[in-house]
């Protein structure tokens, strides 16, 4: 079964409802990215960055999974699918997905302060201060700052040596080491992008200049027929 390997980004959850950071009214317009997505944040004012996932959280588990999540999982059905997401919510998972790597953490989950392979599952709940891992340090949000290091990113590179097919799907391309992947791609494997505005690319790809829940379909309907062939 050939491998179809799936980078997705916030275009993808914002037509289920998620706040996006970087649109015109993101939350980067609210909030500061050095306040609150960064370990300088967290060290300065731990409560309202706690506060800023428990909102996300709480938003997230008021939402579903979109035309473009489902058309993913109908792909399964033909092709070993693997998606690597920039995004930290569940929606892949709602909707079905098997397999799905995270670049940059999990809502749903949280870390200990002190070792960061201390993982729990919390869910939509909150995380207060108090509220203690494992190993007694404090509950941290499950999430890749900047300025940290990304664990999954070379499990990621890895699958994009072997895919077969990839697909980009909601991201500017912007946002590095996720960026990069790519170039792990074999230069004989076809390469689709889905995102609403234009995007800049170093390397042939066939654009489909729509929102994921329309231009996903477009990219599985024609997977599925070179399946068929």
């Amino acid at each position: 079964m050939k491998r179809v390997v799936i980078l997705t980004g916030a275009g993808i959850s914002a037509e289920s409802g998620i706040s996006t950071f970087r649109d015109s009214d993101g939350l980067w317009e609210q909030y500061r990215v050095e306040d609150v997505a960064t370990p300088e944040g967290y060290a300065k004012d731990k409560a309202l960055v706690l506060d800023f996932y428990n909102q996300r959280r709480r938003q997230l588990a008021t939402v579903e999974p979109n035309e473009g999540h489902k058309q993913l999982v109908r792909l399964e059905q033909y092709y070993d699918v693997q998606i690597i997401t920039q995004n930290v919510d569940n929606l892949h998972e709602q909707a079905g997905s098997k397999n799905v790597l995270h670049l940059h953490g999990e809502l749903t989950k949280a870390r200990s302060e002190r070792n960061d392979d201390l993982i729990v599952d919390i869910g939509y709940n909150d995380i207060h201060l108090g509220d203690k891992a494992p190993d007694g340090a404090q509950l941290r949000p499950h999430i890749v700052w900047f300025g940290e290091a990304v664990p999954n990113i070379e499990p990621a590179a890895a699958l994009c040596e072997q895919a077969d097919f990839f697909v980009v799907v909601g991201t500017s391309m912007n946002v590095y080491p996720a960026a990069g992947l790519i170039h792990y791609v074999p230069r004989t494997s076809p390469c689709y992008l889905v995102d609403p505005k234009a995007v800049t690319i170093s390397r042939n790809i066939k654009v489909i200049q729509e929102k994921a829940g329309t231009g996903v379909k477009k990219v599985v309907d024609e997977l599925i027929e070179l399946c068929n062939k």
